[in-house]
């Protein structure tokens, strides 16, 4: 007698694009950050990447511009989850 309870967000929210939507209900992210070098008094870019639950509701595709936020581990690798998609794919 299992009632699948909905997923509760906390914790982090990123903003980013689909890179990869080829598993089956998980989707990787990617955003970009900026990273301060202190020698040279300057930013450098860089990429973060996660992956994310890709809920039957949401359904993103490669190229998305997606926002996802933290929640439980839903498996050994996925800790985040789709909230809503800010642009689809043009």
């Amino acid at each position: 007698m299992s009632t699948k309870q909905p997923l509760t967000v906390r914790g982090r929210k990123f903003t980013g694009i689909v890179v990869s939507d080829r598993m089956s209900k998980t989707v990787t992210v990617s955003w970009e950050r900026k990273k301060y070098i202190p020698k040279y008094e300057r930013y450098e870019k860089r990429r973060s990447k996660a992956k994310a639950h890709n809920p039957e509701s949401i359904n993103a595709e490669t190229g998305d511009l997606v926002e996802i936020e933290e929640t439980r581990p839903i498996s050994k690798t996925k800790h985040f989850i789709i909230t809503k998609i800010v642009k689809k794919k043009s």
